[in-house]
């Protein structure tokens, strides 16, 4: 017998509690106060733990740990290894583990990681210590989607999902400022292990705040009244995908397997996140190549953090008033191809042409957010809703794999195949998305024919999407 959603159990023990009076937009307004603010402070602060390593980079890390070799490499690609591994346990932990919950708990401990990677001493130990940021990072992607999915409509989401979103443009902003800072600090305890110690300390704290302030679910939100619990319950049913369940679908599981919209969206965001990986772990390396120094290869990487920033928001409110999620897609790997091509083929004296081919490979990143969405709202059913959520971040974490590892120390200086990976894979991301639009659209078709136009909103029975005929897809 298939359990209610929880949502469903609330309404019907709150079906008297009057909402006349409930103004959605204030409603939406109090929720974005409460919630956004820590989903924004974890994504800046998953991104510059993370990216720590690319700016450690050109603060001396290989040389104080002695790091020859694809050893830097190795310890990008082994943190994202890590990352996919763990995601196949975060799809039981956030089928019985409210989102918010093990969102803070991870983000306690992978600052804990961050803070004990200032005291590597070699290549093993560092490589320990981002094995295990990867592993308590892998929940990020998962949490935030269903978090968003939980308070808000499919048409809200995207905003609320770059809200949220841009704390990465931020971060590399952050991160060069940062990396600045510290390369003036200069004493026997070395300028990169102050900065991991002191970010990691921060990210533990954000981590215990974000436990105790952000609810597990709309209906355990001590800030919301009964009747606005109630109004937003009905108000996000339209969704038609739930909000929470700690009941475990095997069959939901299978269902995803065989679905075909989640295999693409696997598929392009593994080609959207090879890109990542090369900006993550090497845009510092490469700025550092024309000959800057340190401190000022950080600082000249801040102005990719602008670029993610103005693509992202340039995404999210162009979704919110136009929808055609699959054209902004394209829109974002425009630059990034452009970018990929300036950097693979200019000569290697144009440092302005190089250095602007690197800043616009940045706004793919825009193209994170729009999977997530695409994600979140066209899967339904929270077993498969959770699987679907940790197959995307997975695949997030297979490109960041391949990323660094195009980056071998044989084609030092230039790494001309990884940038030519770079155009390739942001050409096959745009591909890919069309792919979606049309499999969106023709699926759609073929369900109107079969059930007619007419479209029965089936709230809360738990059903997947595709065992809900009248569910349609967002594209």
């Amino acid at each position: 017998m298939r359990r209610k959603d929880d949502a469903a159990e609330f309404l019907e023990d709150h079906g008297n509690v009057p909402t006349e009076q409930v103004d959605m937009k204030s409603l939406r307004r109090k929720i974005d106060l409460r919630i956004i603010p820590f989903m924004f402070c974890c994504y800046v602060l998953q991104f510059l733990d993370k990216v720590m390593l690319n700016y450690a980079a050109v603060m001396g890390i290989k040389t104080d740990l002695h790091l020859t070799g694809n050893d830097f490499t190795n310890t990008a690609t082994w943190f994202f290894i890590a990352y996919l591994i763990a995601e196949v346990p975060n799809v039981y932990f956030l089928q019985k583990i409210p989102a918010a919950k093990w969102l803070g708990i991870n983000v306690i401990f992978w600052g804990t990681a961050a803070a004990a990677s200032a005291g590597a001493h070699d290549y093993r130990s560092l490589l320990v210590a981002r094995i295990f940021l990867g592993i308590f990072e892998a929940t990020i992607g998962p949490s935030l989607m269903l978090l968003s999915s939980q308070f808000y409509t499919r048409s809200e989401q995207a905003p609320r999902f770059t809200f949220w979103y841009i704390g990465l443009g931020v971060a590399q902003i952050l991160g060069g400022v940062i990396s600045f800072a510290f390369q003036q600090v200069h004493n026997s305890f070395a300028g990169w292990r102050i900065m991991f110690l002191v970010l990691g300390l921060v990210t533990a704290l954000v981590g215990a705040l974000t436990v105790l302030f952000i609810p597990d679910t709309p209906m355990k939100a001590k800030w919301l009244s009964e009747s606005e619990a109630v109004a937003l319950l009905q108000h996000v049913s339209v969704n038609q995908t739930g909000v929470w369940s700690s009941a475990f679908d095997g069959n939901q599981i299978w269902e995803a397997m065989r679905d075909v919209q989640l295999w693409l969206l696997t598929l392009t965001t593994i080609c959207t996140s090879v890109s990542s990986g090369v900006v993550t772990t090497y845009s510092a390396t490469l700025i550092n190549n024309f000959g800057f120094t340190p401190p000022h290869s950080a600082l000249l990487n801040t102005p990719s953090g602008i670029v993610s920033i103005v693509f992202t928001l340039t995404v999210g409110i162009g979704i919110r008033r136009t929808s055609h999620r699959w054209a902004w897609f394209i829109f974002c790997t425009i630059p990034g191809i452009i970018g990929g091509g300036l950097m693979s083929f200019l000569p290697k004296h144009n440092k302005a042409g190089i250095l602007v081919g690197i800043y616009l490979v940045n706004a793919i990143v825009a193209t994170l957010p729009i999977l997530y969405q695409w994600t979140m709202a066209n899967c339904a059913g929270h077993t498969k809703r959770a699987v679907a959520s940790a197959l995307v971040a997975g695949s997030f974490s297979v490109g960041n794999i391949i990323g660094p590892q195009t980056f071998q120390a044989r084609n030092a200086p230039e790494y001309r195949p990884a940038k030519v990976a770079v155009l390739a894979t942001q050409a096959a991301a745009g591909a890919g998305a069309f792919v979606l639009f049309l499999y969106y659209v023709w699926e759609n078709r073929r369900r109107r024919s079969r059930c007619g136009d007419m479209e029965v909103e089936v709230k809360w029975a738990g059903l997947t999407d595709r065992q809900n005929q009248w569910f349609r897809y967002v594209y």
